[in-house]
């Protein structure tokens, strides 16, 4: 497999704007909220997708879809908040 010089340079500039900081620009709380309403709209489409599953107007595979998109979800939230709380207490143990 060679590399060449274009398509690396390609695959540069698609990655270039997640590394744009005026992207992260706002309130420190707003992607927070954002993340959390994500997290909602994830569990309340599942939600309606298992309600239809159970009167038989929804695919089983589209139900198994929507449990694994919840639970990957839930996951990553978990994740973030353990994060946050191991950041918070290595902030709390240091010495003032």
């Amino acid at each position: 497999m060679e590399i060449r010089a274009t398509q690396a340079a390609r695959g540069y500039q698609a990655a270039k704007p997640a590394l744009d900081p005026s992207l992260l620009a706002g309130k420190p709380g707003e992607s927070f909220q954002a993340a959390a309403a994500n997290v909602a709209a994830s569990l309340g489409q599942t939600e309606a997708t298992a309600r239809a599953a159970m009167v038989g107007k929804a695919d089983p595979h589209a139900l198994v879809m929507a449990l694994t998109q919840t639970e990957l979800a839930v996951e990553t939230a978990a994740t973030l908040r353990d994060k946050v709380v191991e950041a918070y207490q290595e902030i709390m143990r240091m010495p003032v």
